[in-house]
């Protein structure tokens, strides 16, 4: 069989490569890895949580990038395109780059005299990007777990400083059924003698005996670092000493301070290889973006995109939608997996929804707008304020033709969601 030629077409064939999308193990990546040439001669700061490490692996890598160093950064999922996942120097990857990569990660699943291995989509991403980033002469490596932390394809790499942002109940068939188990899992890519960064202020007991049988150096928040707010700016304090006069991270919601304070403690954890002075946290601060996480779209009606899909996020979420301004009526347009606590994210978010336009969201794991319809409509939702819809496109046309100049749309639910609500703001443009 050819190889594939676009990256489309490789995109396309990574789906083939393994029964399950979901198939958590490092033996399989280890396998692989061991027969790449990759190697990753600079600090690697590894994130897990249940949310906030997208922000907190954003903030890491602009207040890096604004102190001059040269970063590669790893996320997932994409909103748009694949290459968003892999940002080397502050600039998405490009195609060829990818496929150069694929390419790398194949002839190396498939070595001859070796037994074929079979990856995940994740998994054969992960390596690629291990690749672009051995070739790229870096400074600093940014990863962000996929699902968990423990068997995630990230942890084949030793962190030398480990954040674990949030502990809350999501993906429960992975990762368990309580938040002992939870920090049982994501605690994994803790490593001896090295920091471990908690930015969870109510951590249960299994994370501190995760952290002592690994051996890591945990430092929690609100006890070995932590910030208050002073006015429109912030302190940051830890052992190391305070930081006053900070300004507000660019992305939006009190939430975000935590974040931020966790990536502060994290850099000041690897500060004797890679200082980074107070201006570059500022400037870091000020100018992070991240598409999705509260995200205020210009122009009328207001329009804020968030993928909150579990109960803690869709919290945050409304408490943030508190700090804006009066809107007559606020409008929800949501999209769900199934295997999410749709109940939870809706008790959440009732409060500050007025009008529900509900679409299904496609794949097997997507919830219909009818469940979707039911579950609010069993949370006590009036009939007449859902609006059952073909897609998130069309629910987000309609939300926007009811709404007035002074209204407000919120867009949640999923990254596929918020993708669908980008495309069709893309397309307008």
């Amino acid at each position: 069989m050819s190889r594939p030629q676009t990256l489309e077409d490789w995109l396309a064939y990574l789906e083939t490569l393994h029964p399950n999308p979901i198939a958590l193990g490092l033996d399989r990546v280890h396998e692989v890895l061991g027969r790449l040439a990759v190697r990753l001669d600079c600090p690697v700061l590894t994130v897990t949580g249940t949310n906030g490490k997208g922000s907190t692996c954003a903030m890491l890598d602009a207040m890096l990038r604004s102190a001059g160093y040269r970063t590669g950064i790893y996320t997932s999922p994409h909103l748009l395109r694949y290459n968003e996942r892999v940002r080397i120097g502050g600039k998405d990857a490009a195609d060829d780059a990818l496929i150069a990569a694929f390419n790398a990660v194949e002839e190396a699943r498939t070595a001859a005299g070796a037994p074929e291995i079979a990856l995940t989509y994740f998994e054969f991403g992960t390596l690629a990007t291990f690749v672009l980033f051995t070739e790229a002469t870096l400074d600093a490596v940014v990863l962000e777990v996929g699902l968990g932390g423990r068997l995630d394809a990230v942890n084949v790499i030793d962190a030398d400083v480990a954040v674990l942002t949030t502990i809350d109940i999501d993906h429960v068939e992975y990762l368990g059924a309580d938040r002992a188990a939870v920090a049982r899992e994501k605690s994994g890519i803790f490593r001896p003698g090295r920091p471990a960064i908690c930015g969870d202020a109510n951590p249960p007991a299994s994370l501190f005996e995760e952290a002592r049988s690994r051996g890591a150096r945990l430092q929690r928040i609100g006890q070995d670092f932590g910030f208050a707010v002073q006015g429109r700016q912030w302190r940051f304090f830890s052992a190391a000493g305070e930081r006053y006069g900070l300004p507000m991270p660019a992305l939006r919601g009190e939430y975000q301070l935590a974040n931020a304070a966790c990536a502060i403690a994290a850099l000041e954890a690897i500060a004797s290889r890679l200082p980074v002075h107070a201006g570059a946290i500022r400037e870091g601060l000020s100018t992070v973006e991240l598409a999705g996480r509260f995200q205020v779209v210009p122009g009328r009606p207001t329009v804020v995109l968030d993928v909150a899909h579990n109960p803690q996020a869709a919290g945050a979420l409304a408490a943030t939608l508190g700090t804006m301004g009066f809107h007559p009526v606020t409008s929800a347009v949501v999209g769900m997996l199934r295997d999410k606590d749709i109940s939870g994210v809706i008790a959440a978010m009732r409060g500050r929804i007025d009008r529900w336009y509900v679409a299904p969201l496609p794949g097997p794991r997507g919830a219909s707008a009818d469940a979707l319809r039911q579950h609010l409509l069993h949370a006590g939702i009036a009939e007449e304020a859902i609006m059952a819809c073909e897609s998130v496109a069309a629910a987000f046309a309609l939300a926007r033709e009811n709404a007035s100049e002074a209204d407000r749309i919120v867009v949640f639910g999923s990254f596929l969601t918020i993708a669908a609500a980008l495309e069709t703001l893309r397309d307008r443009a």
